[in-house]
């Protein structure tokens, strides 16, 4: 018997989750926060706190849709599996887009920071700015190629620093700079600014709270979606609003938009976080202005690099799943064994990105950038909401760990109040964003159409129908015996948590039931009942997990510890004794690079056990731990 592992291995904890998806969604205001204030003027804080609001309603849909249909590719899944394949690719190829858009912004952006943290002004101005970016997506790329980012690493670290940074601007700034008078000096609505610049700026907001699509593509890799993933989520993004209203406080405190333009839009539109700290300058002494130049410089630089990185790799995430569901040639649905992503989406990813700065960089490049952004994130996100109404619709039965509150009954089903009115703002929004963008009126159906042209190129050399929808691998109904009890005994390490994650999900598939059995080796110099107190301690903690995880997939797991001289013995009665079908082993890829193929245990249980004995063999350099 034979089963096909997942590529993408659930490794993220909340913490760790928790720190990315902040470090995604607050990374934009390095670039967003000008361009908002170039048009909404005093009214920024507004603007970005009544879109963050929405923004946070539209990630109620996401954490149902990803709590629920636990695969990559964010809104393009949602809509595939509520609607039909051609419905998720165009969802997946606006998305596609903003991830070019990011990575873009981001790495354009970060020779303005570290040109005025330095003092090298050369790379801080055009054509400078444009070669350094494009130089930075190409070394981003080609990174990439080589390894897997560390997201338990730089991903957590990263976001703390931002989370450090923003914080002290606002300290400093409330201190030293916020007025309230300032604030509200020449600001008339509808005149200064105009109800023509409201709606400007309104879609253009939307490019302050980029990143949900990001972490929506973890939901292959967390270890318990149906948990972590929404608590994450939104914790993140609650942060993230009340900071964003609070740094445009700040800024507009420091340039007031009485002339009726603001210093933020235009003198600092490429760095406007330097422009809060040169105005923090005249309140300081020269050598802290100076320290805090350099320290927001280059922490700006470093958080936007990660997030043209982290850009890089949710494309490659989306197009591995159209890759997989045969929406795009087969290629992007194969990953490197050791970078997770597939080469052709990092190479196209970097190549497309860099076009885009090269063509921009002859016009006005960052609002034209944001217009196409606003285009393809609204699309995505009413998709979105649209698809988990439809999914409460014709499959009221699929398990949801999250649910959207707020239900109305309705023929049946319990329809999301918040989907349905999140849905009704995003389409406004979009239908203005139409109206007032060119970039997204023009620009916007360009890229459909081209994405049309290749879904229909990649379904007839497949032989498939448009609206037909094709199994990926992983998606296949597993051969064998119909398993009702599963063991699978505990291990430390992340091939254990892979062992238990496997064994629940084919009890999930098949209606089983989960016994996970930690054993205690009780050395031979020691009585069996000996105090084993440190591992008393960890059997409880991994049988406590591994009930959490069957609780999320609505798999019944319960727990035994024994102790055992031999642990293949142990499992060996185990199974005799509890009369299980099917035992759930892993090989670790180090016995691979000895003289036997599997372990001692593993060995042991394959010649002695009567139930059928399922492998789960890791490949050199997977969790090699």
């Amino acid at each position: 018997m034979a089963k096909k592992l997942p590529k993408l291995q659930r490794e993220l904890d909340a913490p760790a989750l928790a720190s990315v998806a902040y470090g995604e969604i607050a990374s934009s205001i390095y670039f967003a926060l000008g361009l908002i204030a170039l048009h909404a003027l005093g009214f920024t804080p507004v603007v970005l706190g009544v879109m963050g609001l929405l923004f946070l309603i539209v990630a109620l849909s996401y954490a149902e849709g990803t709590a629920s249909i636990r695969e990559t590719g964010g809104a393009a899944t949602f809509v595939r599996v509520a609607f039909n394949d051609l419905a998720g690719f165009l969802t997946g190829w606006a998305l596609f887009l903003d991830y070019l858009i990011v990575m873009a912004l981001s790495a354009l952006f970060v020779p303005h920071y570290l040109g005025i943290a330095l003092g090298i002004h050369s790379i801080a101005s055009r054509p400078g700015d444009v070669i350094f970016a494009c130089v930075l997506v190409a070394a981003i790329a080609g990174s990439r190629l080589l390894r897997r980012p560390l997201v338990h690493t730089v991903g957590v670290v990263v976001p703390i620093l931002d989370l450090v940074t923003q914080l002290l601007l606002v300290g400093l700034g409330f201190a030293l700079l916020f007025s309230g008078s300032a604030l509200t000096r020449g600001m008339s609505l509808g005149t200064q600014p105009s109800w023509h610049e409201v709606a400007f700026a309104l879609p253009l907001a939307m490019l302050a709270y980029t990143g949900l699509e990001t972490v929506a593509n973890y939901a292959e890799e967390v270890r318990r979606p149906g948990r972590d993933l929404p608590r994450s989520l939104f914790s993140a993004i609650g942060l993230v609003v009340v900071i964003y209203v609070l740094i445009a406080l700040v800024g507009l405190s420091a340039f007031p938009s009485d002339t009726g333009t603001t210093a933020l839009g235009t003198d600092w539109i490429r760095a406007p976080l330097m422009g809060i700290v040169a105005a923090l300058g005249t309140h300081v002494p020269g050598w802290a202005d100076e320290t805090l130049r350099i320290y927001v410089g280059l922490t700006a630089s470093l958080i936007l690099i990660a997030a043209a990185t982290t850009s890089i790799s949710g494309f490659g995430r989306l197009a591995y799943s159209l890759g997989e569901h045969g929406q795009l040639p087969a290629a992007f649905g194969r990953l490197h064994r050791r970078t997770l992503v597939a080469p052709i989406s990092v190479l196209a990813a970097g190549g497309i990105a860099i076009l885009l700065l090269i063509v921009t960089s002859f016009g006005h490049a960052v609002t034209f950038l944001a217009s196409l952004f606003s285009f393809g994130v609204l699309l995505a996100f009413t998709a979105a909401q649209l698809a988990v109404i439809r999914l409460r619709v014709t499959q009221p039965q699929l398990r949801r760990p999250f649910r959207v509150p707020l239900g109305i009954p309705w023929r049946g089903a319990v329809l999301p109040l918040p989907a349905l009115v999140g849905g009704a703002l995003t389409t406004a929004v979009f239908v203005v964003a139409m109206v007032t963008h060119s970039g997204a009126r023009y620009g916007g159906p360009v890229w459909l159409l081209a994405g049309v042209g290749v879904y229909v190129a990649v379904r007839r050399s497949r032989g498939a129908g448009l609206l037909e929808h094709v199994v990926a691998a992983d998606e296949q109904p597993l051969p064998g015996a119909d398993f009702q009890r599963i063991l699978v005994p505990m291990k430390l390490g992340e091939i254990g948590e892979e062992m238990v994650a496997t064994a629940v999900r084919l009890a999930e598939e098949r209606g089983a039931t989960v016994e996970a059995l930690y054993v205690l080796k009780v050395p031979l110099d020691q009585p069996l009942d000996a105090p084993l107190y440190d591992l008393e301690e960890q059997a409880a903690a991994s049988l406590a997990e591994a009930h959490a995880l069957g609780a999320d997939h609505g798999v019944q797991v319960t727990g035994r510890t024994i102790r055992a001289r031999s642990i293949g013995d142990a499992i060996v009665e185990a199974a005799g004794d509890s009369d299980v079908d099917l035992i759930v082993l892993g090989s670790s890829p180090r016995w691979r690079r000895q003289s036997r193929f599997f372990s001692p245990t593993v060995d042991y249980v394959l010649r002695k056990a009567n139930a059928e004995v399922l492998i789960v063999a890791f490949p050199q350099g997977v969790l090699e731990g």
